[in-house]
């Protein structure tokens, strides 16, 4: 089986490949790239690369060259374009009668305000009626950003996203990848229109998460949510994340499965322990050791 991982420039992009590598030979994986510099970081992995033009379908084309499936992780930040690079996936994709994963995000009910939850929505559909073999792949939040959002929140002794009572469900990136490199690997998993959901066992309010941090960081946080009004005031420039937001008030980012476990067999990583371990590995960053 041969494999290849396209939109790989990603943290995501590059643990999805580390996690098949310990599946399969690296001359089995191959990655679509759209930043030369990474080229050398697949090169360490002896992992084939090419540079791909989403906007090309020649260019996307190119590496699909005897591919039995393929793990396409949209770099959904504009919604038009979006849509354009996911048709033109799809239509090579299915010109060389390949299996495709869709690695989703799980913000596409019909009703979620969030500005990108269109594309999610549209993708199923589409998928749906397209004939080829598929399987949806979706994420919940990543746990990772916010490690980096730590030294702020310390600082400000505070959280104050305005999400008010509404609970959020996590995923971080290396269980994601684990799980999507599960399905790729595994033939009874994927290509007859399965779809999962990736979170960890149970979701958390933003009291709980202070809690949380505050354990994590031995720093107390507590949670003083901002309005809405007062968010947009103070980030005008952010309306994507101020319409995730809107849609978490909504609860349309609680959901949790067990999806995880079905297709790792393992339990993902408790929040607690995973920010307790980042905050940790940040400060010895911080202190170049």
């Amino acid at each position: 089986m041969k494999y290849l991982i396209m939109n790989a420039d990603s943290t995501l992009g590059e643990k999805v490949a580390q996690w098949l590598m310990q599946m399969t030979e690296s001359q089995n994986i191959r990655v679509g790239i759209s930043d030369a510099a990474k080229e050398s970081f697949f090169k360490k992995l002896s992992i084939e690369s090419s540079l791909v033009d989403y906007a090309d379908i020649d260019s996307i084309s190119s590496p699909l060259d005897e591919t039995d499936v393929v793990v396409y992780l949209p770099n959904a930040d504009d919604l038009s374009t979006s849509i354009t690079h996911f048709e033109l996936v799809l239509q090579s994709v299915k010109n060389v009668n390949a299996t495709l994963i869709f690695v989703s995000f799980f913000a596409d009910q019909e009703a979620n305000p969030y500005l990108l939850s269109p594309f999610y929505a549209y993708a199923l559909r589409r998928l749906a009626g397209t004939g080829i073999k598929y399987t949806v792949v979706k994420n919940s939040l990543f746990a990772d950003p916010l490690i980096s959002k730590l030294p702020s929140i310390i600082e400000d002794k505070e959280i104050t996203y305005p999400l008010q009572n509404q609970s959020l469900s996590f995923i971080t990136e290396n269980d994601s990848a684990h799980a999507i490199a599960q399905v790729a690997m595994q033939k009874v998993m994927h290509g007859h229109g399965e779809h999962y959901l990736l979170t960890m066992e149970r979701n958390y309010n933003m009291i709980e998460l202070a809690y949380i941090m505050t354990r994590a960081t031995e720093k107390s946080i507590t949670y003083n949510p901002v309005t809405s009004k007062k968010f947009i005031e103070d980030n005008p420039k952010k309306q994507l994340i101020a319409s995730l937001f809107q849609a978490a008030r909504l609860g349309d980012l609680s959901q949790t499965s067990n999806d995880f476990r079905k297709l790792t067999g393992r339990e993902p990583e408790e929040l607690e322990h995973f920010l307790r371990n980042g905050y940790q590995i940040s400060k010895l960053h911080a202190l170049n050791l």
